[in-house]
């Protein structure tokens, strides 16, 4: 599958003011939050629906409802617990997991120190949340661990891209929709998106 790009004016908006870096810590995640919405409907475009009679003040009536427990929400940690707001404001009552991972500063590979999700995850479709994808190693890892747990359906969210991140994630799982923001330039030697946003987990949480 192809990286799914989405291509909005208010995204290009909201993208070009997190990427500055004199935006502050409370706009850059809402504007996490926001642009977590955005990819979100779209990640969403293909889900099922049910009918429901209702009434409206004039008439009954016959709606579509999504079901809520078909999906399960994993945030990467740190960083990627700044989309989690935006994507609970649309589903409100989806369940929430959380794969804790770290990168090792000199090799670039992924550590795990944190696995947590519903106990009925084999059952849901999954959607991964992680604000950059950049080289791939933490995506990669936390597929893994979902696909021994028996998940058969995973797609991933982030804000920001680097064609090394989606070349990694395309080759080791063919079968995982990429959505994000951007797509941008290249990595640079110590493995940062450029031109990126910085440290996304240490802007949303303003470590920095």
């Amino acid at each position: 599958m192809k990286a799914i790009e989405i291509k909005h004016p208010l995204i290009e908006h909201k993208i070009g003011i997190m990427r500055d870096k004199k935006t502050g810590t409370k706009e850059f995640r809402e504007l996490a939050s926001e642009v977590a919405m955005f990819l979100c409907y779209e990640a969403l475009r293909d889900a099922k629906t049910y009918d429901v009679q209702i009434e409206t003040p004039l008439a009954k009536t016959t709606v579509q409802r999504v079901n809520e427990d078909d999906y399960a929400f994993v945030p990467i940690l740190r960083a990627g617990m700044g989309m989690s707001d935006g994507i609970t404001r649309i589903i409100p009552n989806a369940k929430i997991g959380v794969i804790g991972l770290y990168r090792n500063e000199e090799t670039l590979e992924p550590i795990r120190y944190y696995y947590k999700v519903p106990k009925d995850i084999v059952n849901r479709e999954v959607i991964l949340l992680d604000p950059m994808l950049a080289t791939g190693g933490s995506a990669c890892d936390a597929i893994k661990m979902l696909k021994e747990d028996g998940v058969k359906k995973i797609k991933f969210l982030c804000l920001i891209a680097a064609p090394e991140g989606i070349k990694k994630l395309e080759e080791t799982y063919p079968d995982v929709q990429i959505y994000c923001a951007k797509i941008d330039d290249h990595l640079n030697d110590i493995g940062y998106i450029v031109p990126g946003l910085g440290d996304a987990g240490d802007r949303i949480f303003g470590i920095k």
